[in-house]
């Protein structure tokens, strides 16, 4: 079959809710995939972060395939060999009492805001039905209809109503604005993306996170810490919040916890929080599953034997330098962190980022644009510097052209 022959069977079966890049993709390793016609390609979108250890990482796949044989799902009406060592794992690794495992990024995040509302009013006192919980603008943390809800996207959110109340809506890296609603008694926590990845790789003035964490101890609302997309070393650290040293209430991570193979989420949380969920109230029929519980160990102890939070950091500074240097139109203005970057596109003569992810597509690297204007640049952490900087040069070569 050729390439159009696959979009073309896509189109006709599946619904219509991506417009992905016209590519089909076939085969991937490390840093780079392959599409159905044999065409090899940087891969500078990791899945959305998905990737960070890499295509396929033998690790990782051993671990799935080796588990998979053995037992895949047993449902957490039992116990099952695997879970309690990966729990004893996961909470050590990034230092909390307890984990909740669930499947996907948006299935953590609605755990977050569940254990949320159970701590405030079994904790915090807050009268029932009353609780409310901070967000912010131009946020991303999935698709769920209450995640909608507290969306300013007008493309997530538009014609899903009615929507779920109990939230506030605030500008991003406003801690003034931050503080005033916190004076509420009955607000509970603040649900926010260290980096916010989706709106455009927007990093916060330095200091944000820590003032973040300091009023929200000063106020006794929960810090909730969306680090699907910037945790597990994308940022140059294990956590974007460890920038900043600071700890959150609450810890959602997904994404690159399982290294891309399998879907993992987890939320973690000390005793205070957790244990305010009993059982019976929340749950998930494959979460704590036998396959993820060990295939979120194999991905987690790559990140530390392959030092890819050192890498990232390292490869992400020469990223930004290089592409600053560059003299085009095109190029507005180059952000991030890490190897979680972003370029914000001028367009000219009516080309515009959509146009410079095709020209890069053909040249052999894949990004995509985000919000029209915006392309995300964010490779497999597995890198060298050597390969950063051939693909820097296909970059700017698509770049170029439109000059």
């Amino acid at each position: 079959m050729t390439t159009q022959e696959y979009i073309t069977r896509e189109e006709k079966y599946g619904a219509h809710n991506y417009h992905p890049l016209p590519v089909v993709l076939d085969r991937g390793e490390g840093i780079f995939v392959w599409d159905v016609e044999g065409k090899r390609y940087f891969d500078f979108l990791s899945a959305y972060s998905a990737v960070n250890q890499g295509h396929c990482h033998p690790k990782i796949v051993s671990a799935l395939t080796t588990q998979a044989k053995k037992l895949c799902l047993t449902s957490r009406a039992f116990h099952n060999s695997s879970l309690g060592e990966y729990e004893e794992y996961i909470t050590r690794y990034f230092g909390y009492d307890k984990v909740l495992p669930m499947n996907t990024g948006v299935e953590g995040d609605e755990t977050a805001i569940k254990l949320c509302r159970k701590w405030a009013y079994l904790k915090k006192g807050i009268p029932d039905g009353k609780a409310k919980i901070i967000v912010c603008e131009n946020n991303f943390h999935g698709r769920t209809i209450t995640i909608v809800s507290i969306s300013t996207d007008p493309d997530a959110r538009k014609d899903y109503g009615p929507y779920t109340p109990g939230f506030i809506t605030i500008p991003y890296n406003d801690i003034p604005a931050l503080e005033k609603e916190m004076q509420d008694p009955n607000v509970a926590g603040f649900l926010m993306e260290p980096i916010q990845g989706e709106a455009g790789v927007f990093v916060p003035d330095e200091g944000y996170l820590k003032k973040v964490s300091e009023l929200c101890k000063k106020y006794n609302v929960l810090f909730i810490a969306d680090e699907v997309q910037t945790g597990i070393a994308r940022t140059g650290k294990l956590l974007a919040c460890d920038h900043e040293n600071v700890r959150p209430d609450i810890l959602i991570l997904g994404k690159a916890l399982s290294g891309g193979v399998f879907p993992v989420s987890a939320v973690l949380a000390d005793d205070d929080i957790m244990l305010t969920i009993k059982p019976g109230q929340h749950g998930s029929t494959f979460g704590g599953n036998p396959v993820a519980a060990r295939v979120a160990m194999a991905a987690l102890e790559v990140v530390k034997e392959e030092n890819l939070a050192e890498n990232a950091e390292k490869l992400g500074k020469i990223f930004r330098q290089e592409l600053k240097k560059v003299n085009s139109d095109m190029i507005k203005q180059v952000r991030g962190k890490g190897l979680l970057n972003a370029v914000v596109i001028k367009p000219k003569n009516g080309k515009t980022a959509q146009d410079v992810c095709l020209k890069m597509m053909e040249n052999g690297l894949l990004a995509k644009p985000t919000h029209g204007h915006i392309i995300r640049f964010a490779p497999p952490l597995v890198i060298n510097e050597d390969q950063l900087r051939e693909a820097l040069e296909l970059i700017i070569k698509s770049i170029k052209y439109f000059d």
